[in-house]
């Protein structure tokens, strides 16, 4: 059952935050919570895709297997956060693994409620293609990220999106451990390790999950440095 708290976090979503409070109610009164367990999994890739889940509370990765058997990290969502619409909607499968990093709660709404609104409700239409538009952004940006990026320097645009301030010096906590962290990133744990290090020269300083950060301005800038070739940057990888 939703609590208060719930409500205003599905109110507050990018999947939700535009539908009229009246309709949203309604939607909302048609879903339901699903409860996790750290370690246990949603859905696996492949499953048929039957709903549309937003992050109430915790962490869930979402992660592909490839066909040597290693798990790519996809993305790690916490609250406010959705995930499967464009598989639900479309009638297809899950493309990934959903597991709970630490214990979560998720609000769960079938497609065919979803779709049922979208015949009648333009705005729940406009709503579900914002968050689609979303996940494809923010996966071209990834692809951008790794391609054009040292792995210092994809650990330095990480730390930035954590700090609760846009300049100056700052200090926050690593949101999960480091092994999640790597994988996020599309690095190996030594490579995430090498990459702290590198850091320290750009004014990073990262002591188990407390990261201290000088300058994020100059920061910023070690992000922004001209990659042509790599071949200065390379010692960050």
């Amino acid at each position: 059952m939703l609590d208060e708290k719930h409500v205003r976090t599905l109110r507050e979503s990018l999947l939700f935050r535009d539908i009229v409070p009246a309709l949203l109610d309604d939607l909302l009164s048609q879903g339901s919570v699903s409860r996790l367990s750290r370690g246990e999994t949603l859905f696996v890739q492949g499953d048929p895709a039957i709903s549309i889940y937003v992050v109430l509370e915790g962490l869930v990765k979402l992660g592909r297997i490839t066909q040597s058997g290693d798990e790519i990290v996809v993305a790690v969502y916490s609250p406010g956060e959705s995930f499967g619409e464009a598989a639900a909607l479309k009638g297809g499968a899950y493309p990934v693994t959903v597991e709970a990093v630490e214990d979560a709660a998720l609000f769960q709404i079938t497609a065919r409620t979803i779709a049922e609104q979208i015949r009648n409700h333009p705005e729940v239409a406009m709503a579900m293609l914002a968050s689609t538009f979303r996940h494809n952004h923010e996966l071209v940006l990834e692809i951008e990220d790794i391609k054009g990026h040292t792995g210092a320097q994809r650990l330095a645009t990480f730390l930035v999106a954590l700090a609760p301030r846009e300049e100056g010096a700052s200090t926050f906590s690593l949101p999960y451990d480091k092994g999640l962290i790597a994988a996020r990133l599309g690095m190996k744990p030594e490579s995430l390790s090498r990459s702290i290090s590198n850091l320290r020269a750009h004014g990073v300083a990262v002591r188990g999950q407390h990261v201290s950060v000088a300058d994020l301005g100059r920061l910023k800038e070690f992000i922004k440095a001209d990659r042509q070739g790599k071949g200065r940057a390379a010692k960050c990888v």
